[in-house]
């Protein structure tokens, strides 16, 4: 991949409209961040209207931030009514780990929804992934950072989960992962601070199905123009504070930053290497 900021700019020129059946905690800020990237949100997780409403949508995102038996059918349901359509469908399983019934869920739908890409903490992915269950909340275990000598361990990993679901699996962290079943982007950006803004995962995860509605050929490079995106919109914003503002100064700072982030812009703070 050499011009992320090209990925941005069809995501502007095509608006996708995205179905995000997410976090109640962090819906208005996943809604405002697809509008200022350039895409349209719409959140619906009744079993009555899910499938139709993803079925008149471009992208679907599902979150298992504030799972509950309600919404269970209607993350089965879209998925599906996704999959029939050739649509891309985003899991982001927040806090897998936290609970059986968030397993359970986990391991239902990716049996029976192909998802075109799997977004998550390294903590997440590996419950995910089976390979063991280390989440405590929907944080990632300390115990499982990647750092330099656990680099090549985590690119296996998420490679070979990749290759077993057929979908791009992106690692977010201190430094991201993003990989489908050969090849993996190491992306190295964004701003620590940004762990204590509620939220900044789960609009990630809207933006990166917003970026494979509008780049539906390339989707490991579209996940990991999306991941280049917020990880710049991180430092952006973070420049952008003025003495005396804090976290939620911070989480509208992100938001604007992706307002007004140009291709070029993109283009030029974008960190990452095929690895």
């Amino acid at each position: 991949m050499t011009a992320p900021g090209l990925y941005l700019d069809r995501v502007r020129q095509k608006q996708p409209l995205v179905h995000n059946i997410t976090n109640y905690v962090t819906a208005n800020d996943v809604a405002n961040l697809l509008l200022a990237v350039g895409a349209r949100p719409i959140m619906a997780d009744d079993p009555a209207e899910a499938a139709q409403i993803t079925a008149g949508c471009d992208a679907l995102h599902l979150n298992l931030g504030t799972l509950s038996s309600r919404t269970v059918p209607s993350l089965l349901s879209a998925g599906q009514a996704a999959n029939r359509l050739g649509h891309p469908v985003v899991l982001d399983p927040v806090g897998v780990g936290a609970s059986d019934f968030r397993a359970k869920t986990a391991r239902e739908l990716l049996k029976t929804v192909k998802f075109s890409a799997v977004r998550g903490n390294i903590s997440e992915i590996r419950t995910l992934a089976a390979l063991h269950s280390a989440a405590h909340g929907v944080d990632a275990d300390p115990a499982d950072a990647i750092t330099e000598d656990r680099m090549d361990a985590a690119k296996d990993l998420i490679r070979s989960f990749a290759r077993r679901t057929g979908a791009v699996i992106a690692v977010t962290g201190a430094v991201d992962l993003v990989a489908d079943g050969q090849r993996c982007f190491v992306v190295r950006g964004g701003r620590p601070e940004m762990g204590r803004v509620t939220g900044t995962g789960c609009q990630l995860s809207a933006l990166t199905a917003a970026f494979l509605a509008a780049n539906p050929d390339e989707p490991l490079e579209a996940v990991t123009a999306a991941v280049c995106a917020m990880d710049l919109a991180g430092e952006l914003g973070w420049d952008r504070l003025a003495p005396g503002e804090g976290n939620m100064a911070y989480r509208d700072r992100i938001i604007d930053s992706i307002y007004h982030m140009t291709g070029s812009q993109l283009e030029k703070g974008a960190r990452f290497a095929l690895e």
